[in-house]
């Protein structure tokens, strides 16, 4: 009878086909979750001279799919450490694609935004589990470059929305981009098929066979054996998930934590819904607008996929320090004239320490968190957070109607990067999933 520690066995696992395949389908999935996130920012300057909407009330039209997406990561981050994250997965997956869809047969704002507030629901659901999911999988010196490599496939669905928008709306119409959102449709039933589920979870349930089947794949010198018992790092305590969140020297952290996704959704989604209709102020025509959206979120895959390699070898927190200052400079010499590469080379470094920058955030959460409340921890963070998700456009539509000068815009959204900084200094990391050592012990029947 052999003891194999889980946590060991995936930690000094090499990066192999079921990694890649694991990290392949969630990328996949977040590729829509961003598509969504910059795909209104394309349509808006179209639907409010269709549907003669002032600023506050476009701004508030796009929070309704963010209210959706806040309350999708609190219900569906800690269900899924109840019922599994693959089943939660699929199901929000499901969602957010049939509503998606459907937004692109909303013929007034009411029906757009009761659509848009259901395809929020799927969108907030699975990010924190194929967060989750892909850490938990990972080599540990992969960890953070895996999660921040998945979530780039946020920014590439950010940058193939702008793209496809101006391509496709003056030719379809502001419709034809929301129905390209149901392509995960069709491929659902691969991603059923090949998506493993949590190892914690499936050994919660006893299912112990398919448990080392999992593990062989993962590590494959491991060879499943007869009688093997396993041994998995939980949390010291059970009880409410939620709670615990708060428990062994975590409160001011998570607090801090909240803040920072707090703050740095408000600029995400602030920008990428009114950085468009900001430079048609400024005096760029609607196409050009709509590549200043492109190359924010083309930055940001960069801005993820460095912050993710920086975060491996140095400490996540400081990465993170440093990327919040960046974004406070480049956004606040956004508001200043300057040539055209230069903009785009400051949008681009905006989209990177904004959006890229909370990517890393989700890897930094992630890790911070024992694994049978990470979906949780995870959960509450994406979904406290996105109460600045939801303030960012509305408080760009407010701006908009006081017709500021530009540089105030952008000064207005560097702020939040600064209170974002000080509450990652906050964080202290000795509270976090380093302070688990209680085991949990099963075996093959």
């Amino acid at each position: 009878m052999r003891s194999i520690n889980i946590n060991s066995v995936v930690d000094e696992a090499k990066f192999n086909r079921f990694h890649g395949l694991v990290l392949f389908w969630c990328a996949f999935i977040i590729v829509f979750d961003g598509y969504d996130l910059v795909v209104y920012g394309s349509v808006a300057p179209v639907l409010m001279k269709e549907w003669a909407l002032d600023p506050i009330q476009a701004g508030s039209l796009a929070s309704y799919a963010l209210f959706g997406i806040m309350l999708g990561a609190l219900l569906f981050g800690p269900l899924a450490d109840k019922i599994g994250r693959k089943n939660v997965i699929i199901f929000c997956v499901l969602l957010f694609s049939v509503f998606t869809v459907l937004i692109g047969f909303a013929k007034t704002p009411t029906e757009f935004g009761i659509y848009r507030f259901i395809a929020g629901l799927g969108f907030g659901g699975v990010m924190p589990n194929c967060v989750a999911l892909i850490t938990e999988y990972a080599p540990k010196k992969l960890k953070s470059s895996l999660v921040t490599i998945m979530f780039s496939g946020y920014c590439v669905g950010g940058v193939l929305s702008a793209g496809l928008g101006i391509v496709l709306i003056p030719q379809f119409g502001w419709e034809s981009v929301f129905f390209v959102g149901g392509l995960p449709l069709v491929l659902l039933p691969f991603i059923y098929k090949y998506l493993p589920d949590s190892i914690a979870f499936l050994l919660a349930k006893g299912k112990t066979e398919q448990v080392g089947h999992l593990l062989s794949r993962v590590n494959p010198s491991y060879t499943p054996q007869k009688g093997d018992q396993y041994e998995l790092v939980l949390p010291q305590k059970t009880g409410n998930t939620v709670a615990q969140l708060f428990q062994s020297g975590r409160g001011l952290s998570t607090l801090m934590i909240w803040m920072a996704f707090a703050m740095c959704l408000l600029m995400m989604y602030g920008l990428n819904t009114w950085l468009p209709k900001i430079m048609e102020k400024a005096g760029y025509e609607m196409g050009s607008s709509i590549m200043f959206l492109l190359v924010l979120n083309f930055g940001a895959i960069f801005g993820a996929v460095f912050g993710g390699w920086a975060a491996d070898r140095w400490n996540p927190k400081k990465v993170l320090i440093v990327f919040f200052s960046v974004a406070v400079i480049s956004l606040t010499l956004l508001g200043f004239k300057f040539n055209t590469f230069i903009l785009y080379l400051l949008v681009a470094t905006a989209g990177a320490t904004t959006t890229g920058t909370q990517i890393i955030a989700y890897a930094f959460a992630s890790l911070y968190y024992p694994i049978q409340m990470r979906s949780t921890g995870v959960g509450w963070a994406s979904g406290v957070g996105r109460v600045g998700a939801i303030l960012g456009p509305m408080m760009g539509g407010y701006l908009i109607t006081m017709d500021l000068p530009v540089q105030q815009y952008f000064l207005a959204y560097a702020i939040p990067g600064v209170i974002a900084a000080i509450a990652i200094g906050l964080v202290n990391q000795r509270n976090g999933a380093d302070r688990v050592i209680e085991k949990s012990k099963s075996s093959i029947a």
